[in-house]
C-alpha cells in the first residue's frame, strides 16, 4: 500500500509567510517547514534576546509536531539557523531544556538573514510512535 502526504497545519503555531506549509506526513515520518520566533496569536516575532527567540521557536515546532500526532520527543533530525553563530551557547541552553534525554542529530547553520529579521529558525524530522 503506498503512503500517503498529508498536509499538516494548526492555528496553535504561526501561519506559514509563504507558500508552504507547516508540516507534512508522509509514511512514519513528519517533516516540518523551519519555525521562527513569531508569537502566534499576533504575527510577530517575540520581545528579547536569542533566548527567547529560541524557546518561542521550539514551542511552536512542538505545536506543529503536536498537530501531526507526534512530539518533540520523537524528533530524530534537527536544523537550527542562526544569524549569530555567538548565539550559540545560549541556543543550546535554552534548545537542552526541550530536549533532555536522548536529543535528536542536529546541525546548526549561520545564515546572512531570516525571514522577517528572525534571528533563529528551527526545522525537523521526526517519527510517528
Amino acid at each position: 500500500m503506498p503512503h500517503s502526504r498529508k498536509i499538516i497545519a494548526t492555528t496553535e503555531a504561526p501561519a506559514a509567510v509563504g507558500p508552504y506549509s507547516q508540516a507534512v506526513k508522509f509514511g512514519d515520518f513528519v517533516f516540518t517547514a523551519g519555525q521562527i520566533p513569531l508569537v502566534p496569536e499576533t504575527g510577530q516575532l517575540i520581545d528579547g534576546g536569542i533566548e527567547a527567540q529560541t524557546r518561542q521557536a521550539l514551542t511552536n515546532l512542538s505545536k506543529v509536531l503536536e498537530a501531526a500526532g507526534s512530539s518533540l520527543g520523537n524528533v530524530v533530525k534537527t536544523t537550527i539557523f542562526v544569524t549569530d553563530m555567538g548565539d550559540f551557547a545560549q541556543v543550546n541552553g535554552v534548545y537542552g531544556t526541550f530536549f533532555t534525554n536522548d536529543p535528536p542529530a542536529r546541525s546548526t547553520v549561520q545564515v546572512a538573514a531570516l525571514p522577517l529579521g528572525a534571528n533563529i529558525e528551527i526545522e525537523a524530522i521526526a517519527v510517528m510512535v
